[in-house]
């Protein structure tokens, strides 16, 4: 009987594997990275930062002799001074169309979420749809609806929730409801997407444990969708509170927002120190309201 010659196993470094390359591969995510960080910087950074020397031009400039760089710093409480009824209304009115979009969208979401089945594509194009069009083009179209002579008005003059000469086109009622409409897909879109993830199980197992409907979305439904109500208010609110196509079309100037002064600012008195000055003013004043909203929300969500 012949013993079996041992198979050779290899030994020592020539047996290991060609280490990778691995500064190529350290390198790549960045590389990737540089075509939009190059996109921003040319179209985000240097924009910001015009438009921050701009706020900080000499007052008394103007386009035919020119503005030189002062560092005058009073363009910002000026303009705050002047226009902080254009500032509240704005902030005003887009959140309480924030809230009328919040009681439309969340149980729209749900539904098309939750209940739709073979419908749920359908209801996504129904919500997407008006956003196939041009912002103008919707924003004329609720000008058509709420005009004097139009059926709602009529319907509400009929049911004796409008007198005889009552009217919603150039009111506040009017801007908000322009704004409810034309940012609304924005909210509801986010919602859905965290609805439409959330296990039906759970809401079973809540009303095993004897949990009442409400307790059991306070409790499990509203925590498990907050990542989707905190995109979607974010991006509903942001916009809506700089618009002012809204308040030009269905409104009067006693309904202008800050960013119909901006737009004046820019484009009729020609005056770029002032509307520089607003726009940053307005930013600021996006931002801290955005930061101590997802602080609450952020605190909420874990508790």
């Amino acid at each position: 009987m012949t013993a079996l010659a041992p198979v050779p196993t290899p030994a020592g470094p020539a047996a290991a594997p060609p280490a990778p390359r691995r500064g190529r591969h350290r390198l790549l995510p960045y590389l990737l990275l540089l075509p939009g960080a190059a996109w921003l910087f040319v179209f985000f950074a240097l924009p910001l930062l015009q438009l921050a020397a701009a706020s900080l031009y000499d007052p008394t400039g103007s386009l035919s002799t020119g503005y030189a760089l002062t560092w005058a710093f009073g363009n910002y409480p000026t303009a705050l001074q002047a226009y902080w009824p254009q500032f509240a209304r704005s902030f005003g009115y887009a959140g309480i169309a924030l809230v009328l979009g919040l009681l439309m969208g969340y149980p729209l979401a749900y539904a098309i979420a939750q209940k739709a089945g073979r419908w749920k594509n359908l209801l996504l194009v129904c919500v997407v749809a008006p956003m196939f069009t041009s912002f103008l083009v919707r924003t004329l179209a609720w000008k058509t609806i709420l005009s004097d002579n139009g059926w709602l008005v009529g319907l509400l003059r009929d049911v004796h929730l409008l007198g005889p000469d009552g009217r919603l086109l150039a009111t506040p009622v009017a801007v908000i409801l322009g704004l409810t409409y034309n940012f609304l897909p924005f909210l509801v879109l986010p919602l859905y997407a965290s609805l439409e993830r959330l296990d039906y199980r759970l809401l079973e197992a809540a009303s095993d444990l004897y949990a009442s409907p409400l307790r059991a979305f306070r409790k499990v439904t509203l925590p498990l969708s907050m990542p989707g109500l905190i995109a979607g208010t974010l991006l509903f609110f942001i916009p809506a509170t700089g618009d002012y196509i809204n308040a030009e079309l269905l409104g009067t100037p006693n309904e202008y927002m800050i960013g119909n002064v901006i737009d004046s600012a820019f484009l009729v008195r020609l005056d770029y120190p002032q509307g520089a000055a607003l726009s940053f003013l307005l930013m600021a004043a996006i931002l801290a309201v955005v930061f101590v909203y997802l602080r609450r929300a952020g605190t909420e969500e874990v508790l």
